[in-house]
């Protein structure tokens, strides 16, 4: 059991194959950025506050 094994870990490392013995890594998902929430609401507010005054 050494580098040219392919059925034990260090052989496979060497070879560059996966397996039982050394199982590939799972991709880790990228959480996606959330969307920012606009701010409509207060210049909405504003815009209406400023028509009443006039």
């Amino acid at each position: 059991m050494g580098k040219g094994d392919k059925k034990s870990k260090r052989g496979k490392i060497h070879i560059g194959s996966f397996g039982v013995k050394r199982p590939r890594k799972k991709a880790v998902k990228k959480a996606a950025p959330k969307a920012a929430k606009k701010a409509a609401a207060p210049k909405k507010a504003a815009k209406k506050a400023a028509k009443k005054a006039e």
